[in-house]
């Protein structure tokens, strides 16, 4: 995928769910993967020329993993001009070592979530960025479907009262594959995961069922996307679809 593109989809994301403001500043969640890197290249791309002026600074929570080097993401970011902070946290060693957690990775999110928005917060962010793309939000559907009982994922843009600080999900509308080969193209410089569980999720069975699904079904991906945005879930933004 080309920088133009992926601007493209950020745009359409950022105007139709209004997702940012004039003098916004915005902390991007940066996990070292991917996603998050795609992200900070997207909004980075997209601060040059949007006609609302925002800043940005990005945000890496350290949760302990022995050898996570984050210099490639110190130099990317001093690259693109961008502020970046790491937040140091014992999150790896209260789940595996105190609490010796087995499915840890309800509380681990929950944990990490609550260490980056306390800490963009003290940085004097009003947004905070998560790189949640397309597939992530049809996975989250099927996995609340299956195993909840309901019709859910999460929404575009959030105001979390409690913090005083909206969450945004620029990457609403590109598709994970289209974020491998933004990565391939661009040469992100990806630091991979330690966690220890990686790969043996429930939303890594999402993932994979997802797959299975739109082999099967062709379209059938695209289509549960569709629903989600037309479902009127509770808590999503009005959607204004803009033409350009």
């Amino acid at each position: 995928m080309q920088l133009q593109k992926l601007l493209s989809y950020t745009r359409k994301a950022v105007d139709e769910y209004q997702m940012i403001e004039e003098n916004d500043h915005i902390a991007v969640g940066i996990s070292g993967g991917k996603d998050s890197l795609t992200l900070l290249y997207a909004l980075h791309g997209l601060k040059r020329f949007y006609p609302k002026k925002f800043d940005l600074t990005a945000v890496t929570v350290d949760l302990g993993y022995e050898n996570f080097d984050l210099t490639p993401i110190t130099q990317l970011c001093k690259e693109l001009e961008i502020p970046y902070h790491i937040v140091k946290s014992d999150i790896y060693h209260i789940l595996f070592d105190i609490r010796k957690e087995s499915n840890p990775c309800s509380l681990c999110a929950k944990m990490r979530k609550g260490a980056l928005n306390e800490a963009v917060k003290k940085l004097g962010c009003n947004k905070v960025a998560y790189a949640h793309h397309k597939d992530d939000i049809i996975e989250t559907m099927l996995l609340s479907l299956i195993f909840e009982g309901r019709f859910y994922s999460f929404s575009p843009k959030t105001y979390l009262d409690r913090m005083e600080l909206t969450v945004i999900r620029p990457l609403m509308f590109v598709d994970e594959m289209e974020v491998c080969g933004f990565r391939n193209k661009y040469n992100l410089p990806v630091v991979e995961s330690k966690c220890p569980v990686d790969g043996y999720t429930k939303r890594q069975y999402a993932k994979e069922l997802l797959k299975q699904l739109n082999t099967e079904h062709p379209g059938a991906r695209e289509r549960m996307f569709h629903a989600i945005l037309n479902g009127e879930l509770k808590g999503w933004p009005e959607r204004i679809p803009h033409t350009r």
